[in-house]
């Protein structure tokens, strides 16, 4: 709770206008999850990391457009049992929508949609065999957020989920699929990025 404060704090301090039009926007958020639990047979443990840049152009004060891409690493396991690993990439456009509420407060919605990959391999260490799929598709999503200008453009983003879809058509060891997600995460789900516009 402190760490906000002095975030907040420091925002409240700075005076300088985060969006103009013909500025570069460049962001990205890091996100990282390690747990590990005691079952049986074994410690299961779980980990997650993932990357999303993003790049655009401020073609209007209150609108940008341009690229997004985002790469993740999940693996879970248990030693002498199994163990799974998905490597997932997207790339593609966004288009974004803010709306300046003072100096320091702007509110915001990125409507993004592109393509995906997935890689999904699976291993049954007690009978020593594994299956691999891989999956291509599309994705859509549509994100609100808050951002916060810090200082001379450079802010923090807040964003508490939104809504996405996306489907993936897997061809691999397990058979041909078609797999369609639709997710509304708002209100279930919290992300800060930081962002600097130049």
């Amino acid at each position: 709770m402190k760490k906000i404060l002095v975030v907040v704090a420091l925002a409240m301090f700075s005076f300088a206008n985060a969006q103009k039009k013909g500025s570069i926007l460049v962001m990205g958020s890091v996100s990282y999850n390690s747990q590990k639990r005691s079952n049986i047979p074994g410690d299961n443990t779980y980990n997650y990391f993932g990357f999303s840049p993003k790049v655009g152009y401020q073609f209007h004060e209150n609108w940008a457009a341009g690229i997004e891409s985002g790469v993740s690493t999940v693996k879970d396991k248990i030693p002498n049992s199994y163990s799974n690993k998905t490597n997932a990439f997207s790339v593609g456009g966004f288009l974004r929508y803010t709306k300046t509420l003072n100096q320091t407060f702007a509110a915001y919605a990125d409507l993004g949609m592109g393509y995906q990959n997935t890689k999904h391999t699976y291993n049954n260490e007690a009978i020593n065999s594994s299956t691999i799929d891989k999956g291509n598709g599309f994705y859509t999503n549509l994100t609100p957020a808050i951002f916060i200008n810090v200082h001379n453009g450079f802010g923090l983003n807040f964003n508490i989920g939104g809504l996405e879809y996306g489907t993936l058509n897997y061809d691999g060891d397990s058979g041909e699929t078609t797999s369609k997600n639709f997710n509304f995460t708002f209100g279930q789900s919290f992300s800060v990025g930081v962002s600097k516009n130049f």
